[in-house]
Order: C-alpha cells, then structure tokens, then sequence
C-alpha cells in the first residue's frame, strides 16, 4: 500500500503528515514520541494500510513538521493537544483510533478528554498514564520540574545528546541485530538542528503538567472504556511493564501485551505489533 507525504496548515503550523489506506476506512491516527517524528511509523503504517486509513503526523517542534519560534509558539503539552486536534479537524476525521506512544500518551490522552465521542480506540505503546509507570531514571528531569532554575535546566541537556538517544533510548533492552540504525540516526540529525534542544527543553519542563492531568486521563478511562489494547516493551529504561498493566485498574477489559524490546518496540517489532492491532481493531472498530 503506497504511503503519501502531505502537509496540512493548522493556525501557524504547517504539519507534515504520512498517510495510506482508503478514504473510505476507518482511520488509525498515530501519535510520536520524543525524541522521534511520523518516520518511526514507516514499517507499520503499509502492515495496516489495507484495512485502516492510517495517518501519522509531526508533532510541532519535531521531524518535518514546522517549528515556529519559540517566542511565537508555546512548547506545550495542552498546544500540541491544540495544535493535533485541529488537524484532525482539518482533514474532517469525526472519529478514529488512536495509537500513542511516549509524548504522543499524554498528547492524544488530552484529545480524548476534550472529545471522547471522536474516539472509537485507543492503543498504547509505550505510553504511560499512571506514576506506576516511571522507571528510577527521571531524577534530572524531577529535579527540574521542582526547580526550574538554569542550572538544573542545563543537567536535562544530557537527555538530547546523541550518545543517549542512541544507546539509552534506543539500544537499551533490544536486539543489536534487529535495530537498523535510521531511527536514531534521524532523531539525532533532527536535534541537532538550531533551537531543537531548547524546543525539546521547555517540552521537558512541561511534562510535569502530564502527571498532574493523570487524574483527569484515568477518569475518562473509568467513564468512557475506551477499548483498549497495550503494547510494550518490557525492558523500556524509562515506561516500566507496571504502567501498561494499570490500564487495568480503570480499563477491566484491556488487553496488554509485553514484547522482549525496549523504549522504541516498533525498531524490532512492527510485524508482532501490527498482529496484535489487527486482531484488536478488527474486534472493536
């Protein structure tokens, strides 16, 4: 199934966005994490594409999505819940899946909290909802949310560079031979571009306001059940198994599946992913 590349203007941002399927199928619309953009997606958007119109943007301040500066665009969670959800206005999707992942959970969580009704199901991958969810690895970035000071602002750094994204983000937990080098290699040419880091670290700052709308997400859970299917990577060196299984607690009939992968379970693992995906939607959408 071919894959287009489009671009949709929504306010001041232009948003870079791939797409298969038919017109005519219910859509699947994948959000991306940090430090990553819609290129994460390029093995399992054509394993979908056949039954699902699959679409998969840019967040604003990642991939090739326009990156407004940062006096003139809020590097925000509740504006990049903006900022998707009008993009979904604009190409008239009434209703559709949604896959998270990472920054992407709390993103499509807050579009599912405004609109329940716009949402058929929700797939996790790695994204989290539940403080059971952290692993020990959060310390700089804990320390920043107390303390927005410079200095403690500059110890979030470390969480950009190449030898992290690479090596923790990317390598921890999963097969050598099965990781291509693209993924990363793409996200690290991507934050080395002028301004990235700053973009990226008032996005760190924010993310302490996704804890506080925990909440908020697990009551819609509880209100709406949204069917829901989870997909992790059990050796994620920072979501752990216990924030897939919490789904749980407010989702009784959620089903959660623990791959042997790390953080980025797609780099190994589209073909078991798209499996699992296939037999959910087809059951609920």
């Amino acid at each position: 199934m071919a894959v287009s590349y489009k671009t949709q203007k929504v306010q001041d941002v232009e948003v870079f966005y791939r797409e298969a399927g038919s017109k005519e199928a219910p859509v699947l619309l994948l959000l991306h994490g940090f430090p990553s953009s819609s290129h994460m997606f390029r093995d399992l958007i054509p394993l979908l594409a056949d039954r699902y119109r699959v679409i998969a943007p840019d967040l604003p301040g990642f991939g090739r999505t326009s990156s407004p500066a940062r006096g003139e665009f809020p590097y925000t969670f509740d504006k990049l819940a903006a900022v998707m959800t009008g993009f979904t206005e604009a190409l008239g999707l009434s209703r559709y899946a949604l896959y998270v992942f990472d920054y992407g959970a709390p993103i499509g969580f807050r579009m599912a909290t405004a609109n329940p009704d716009r949402i058929s199901a929700i797939i996790s991958q790695n994204g989290n909802a539940y403080i059971e969810g952290f692993s020990d690895a959060w310390t700089a970035w804990e320390a920043y949310w107390r303390d927005p000071s410079a200095q403690n602002r500059e110890a979030c750094r470390a969480s950009l560079s190449p030898d992290v994204i690479e090596n923790w983000q990317y390598r921890t937990g999963t097969s050598k031979e099965r990781l291509s080098p693209d993924g990363y290699q793409l996200d690290i040419a991507f934050m080395s571009r002028p301004g990235a880091e700053d973009i990226q670290l008032d996005l760190i700052l924010d993310y302490r306001t996704n804890i506080d709308r925990y909440p908020e997400f697990q009551a819609y859970f509880r209100d709406h059940q949204p069917p829901f299917l989870a997909v992790w990577g059990r050796h994620d060196p920072a979501f752990v198994p216990a924030g897939a299984e919490a789904y749980k607690r407010d989702l009784p009939p959620a089903e959660v599946h623990l791959l042997d992968t790390g953080h980025f379970a797609l780099e190994t693992h589209a073909d078991e992913i798209a499996q699992f995906i296939r037999s959910f939607l087809i059951r609920h959408v």
